[in-house]
């Protein structure tokens, strides 16, 4: 089915392999793909796009934040991307970190970037083309807008959230890190000294919102999920995780794909909740 008649509130933020397919010599359409680290992009990439690093260039390693306005102008510039570009990201786990580069990206600004669905895995199972040449654009002088926060919770807004129930929290883990049985899923080093989830806050794993393919369910079955737990754009909702970057494929989904109002991405997440003392935590 393709994205068009998926029946999202918010098609054009979203494009399949076709279209993208079909952009490969736009020159005002800019391909990223982003992974937590670069080997996946070394072993093939859609040709022409340029690769970012979830770890070291999406992350201040000092501070624990995202990068600064500076480090996005730079890291643009480098990418060869303009200001009028059309930025589109894809990358691997069903579009993790492509998700939150673009949460990212919508903070600074830029007004049009979107995700390709169904990600690297979709592009690969298609059998589309990949290349191991390297991409040298042409850099360019970007401009970040200045930062705009309206979209990202943190933990104060949290926990006055819990009390108030002025937003609907949903936990997009796996529910045995909902339930605490584990901290952080195996393999991880990200994790907190506490298991368990914020009260309030309703189970609704990320892996639920999208099919086999990686590409993202229609528009009625997203409703049905998000529903079944009271979860129906009536009130705006914070999303959160571990790390932030499962949270912001959640926050793109309801956001866009459901067009529900108001919606946060809470990047500090469990690492951060998990790891304060005396805060609330349910088991």
């Amino acid at each position: 089915m393709s994205v068009e008649n998926k029946g999202y509130v918010r098609p054009e933020v979203l494009v399949d392999c076709d279209w993208v397919q079909g952009h490969l010599q736009d020159a005002n359409v800019k391909l990223v793909e982003v992974d937590v680290d670069t080997n996946a992009y070394s072993e093939g990439h859609i040709p022409g796009a340029v690769a970012w690093n979830w770890t070291s260039q999406l992350s201040d390693n000092v501070r624990r934040d995202i990068l600064s306005k500076d480090a996005l102008e730079k890291l643009m510039s480098q990418s060869g991307i303009s200001n009028g570009d059309t930025i589109v990201l894809y990358g691997d786990n069903n579009n993790w970190f492509a998700a939150f580069a673009l949460w990212i990206l919508k903070m600074y600004g830029h007004e049009d970037v979107r995700l390709m669905d169904g990600g690297r895995k979709k592009w690969l199972a298609d059998n589309r083309e990949i290349t191991t040449q390297e991409e040298n654009p042409a850099p360019t002088q970007y401009t970040a807008k200045d930062f705009d926060s309206s979209i990202r919770s943190n933990v104060a807004e949290v926990l006055k959230v819990i009390e108030s129930g002025d937003y609907q929290l949903v936990d997009v883990r796996s529910p045995a890190e909902f339930s605490g049985e584990v901290i952080a899923p195996p393999g991880m080093t990200e994790t907190a000294q506490r298991g368990g989830h914020v009260p309030t806050a309703q189970s609704i794993p990320w892996a639920q919102t999208v099919e086999e393919d990686g590409t993202f369910k229609d528009a009625e079955k997203l409703r049905q999920l998000y529903g079944a737990k009271g979860i129906t754009g009536e009130k705006p909702v914070i999303a959160y995780c571990r790390i932030g970057e499962r949270s912001s494929h959640t926050w793109f989904v309801l956001k866009y794909l459901l067009g529900y109002e108001g919606c946060k991405n809470y990047d500090g997440s469990w690492t951060e909740y998990g790891s304060m003392v005396g805060v609330p935590i349910e088991k």
